[in-house]
Formats: C-alpha cells, structure tokens, sequence
C-alpha cells in the first residue's frame, strides 16, 4: 500500500516495489484514501508520505498512528522530505516494532531501501541516519541514561535505532559480530533492561534512546 500525494514520486514507488517482488494492493494520494485502502486490503506494509493532502502538515503521521491502533499486523513506513525525528519517535513511544522512518532521499538506493522496507515489513525499525544523528544532538544538558554508554556503544546503539542486524554493524564499525554482540549486551546491562528475548530488548534499547522508554 503506497500512499504518496506526488504522482511522479508514486509511480517510481510503485516500479521499486514490483521489481523487488512486491506486490502493491493500492496507491493513493491522501490519507483518507490510505485509511480506507488499509481497511479494504489489510497490506502487510503501509508505505506513507509524512505532509498530504489537505494541510500538507502531520496528516501521514496521524494515519500511521491509527493504522498501527487498528490494524496492528499492517506494519508502517513514513517518507519524508527533511528531518522531523519528532514523528519517529512518536510512532515508536506507541509500538515497539513494524514502524520505519526515512527521507525520500534513500529511495536512490533501491537494494538499502528495499532492504528497509523487508526489515520493517517483517516487524523490525528503520530510521533513517539523519534522523538518528538528530537524536543524538538534540541530547544535551540535564540526566542521560545514556552517560553511562562508551563512545563505541553508543554508536553501535544509534546503528541499532536505523534497524542494522549484527551483521550490518559489524560491517558498518569494521568489527567483529562477536564484538557487536559483546557491545550490545553491555548495553542491555548499563541500561537496566529487563532479561527478555534479544530482539525485545533491542526495541528497548532504542526505546530508551529515542526517550520513549521507561527512564
């Protein structure tokens, strides 16, 4: 489901979708029309553009937000054309998984961006890196769970907030998976997270960087 109010835009949304073995249900260009398509076809993914029709604001961002409290198995990605980390972390204080966040600008990079869409549709988060590099200045003054975080951890948490697997930050920080694995368990424990299955305490994790979990 594709829910995107530039008809150029859609029509290349569409073209990724089907080449990558996708198969799009609907496309609409406001989102009362996504709402309505979602309660018709329940798609596995929702893909949906942050400003439509008719005040161009936050209108993607509220549909999201009632496609996730309605029909929970249809997972979420908002495109949007700058930086407002404010929705991310709205939809993920709400939902700890299906939910994605980008600019527009990673469509060029069809495999990554597919890759993003796979990874959400399979009840996983990507947030796109500009938005995390947000995160991570906004943070400033006051008490941070995170002081007491290294350097190397916090950047192998904020590549677990854009959704990377162990892999992928292996790869990302030239690293070892078994390194990885020994950061993100320091993590878990410098942060109190409660013993749970890894990929619960994964989603707290970013949670508790993105200041939408528990304190």
């Amino acid at each position: 489901m594709i829910a995107e109010d530039s008809v150029l835009l859609r029509i290349g949304l569409v073209k990724v979708l089907e080449m990558a073995g996708f198969e799009v249900a609907a496309e609409t260009g406001d989102a009362e029309g996504l709402l309505r398509a979602v309660e018709e076809h329940r798609p596995n993914l929702a893909l949906v553009d942050v400003r439509m029709p008719p005040g161009f604001t936050d209108e993607g961002v509220r549909a999201a937000l009632m496609i996730r409290q309605q029909w929970p198995d249809t997972a979420v990605l908002l495109l949007s054309q700058y930086v407002e980390e404010r929705y991310a972390a709205d939809l993920l204080a709400t939902q700890t998984g299906g939910i994605g966040y980008l600019l527009k600008q990673r469509v060029a990079d069809v495999e990554e961006f597919v890759d993003a869409l796979r990874r959400v549709a399979s009840g996983g988060t990507a947030l796109d890196p500009q938005v995390v590099a947000q995160l991570l200045l906004r943070r400033g003054g006051g008490p941070d769970p995170l002081e007491r975080l290294t350097p190397r951890e916090r950047e192998v948490l904020a590549l677990m907030a854009e959704g990377r697997s162990n892999a992928g930050i292996a790869a990302e920080l030239v690293v070892s998976e078994s390194a990885v694995a020994k950061h993100i368990n320091n993590i878990f424990a410098k942060l109190d997270l409660p013993i749970a299955d890894g990929d619960h305490r994964r989603v707290l994790a970013v949670l508790r960087f993105l200041d939408g979990g528990p304190a």
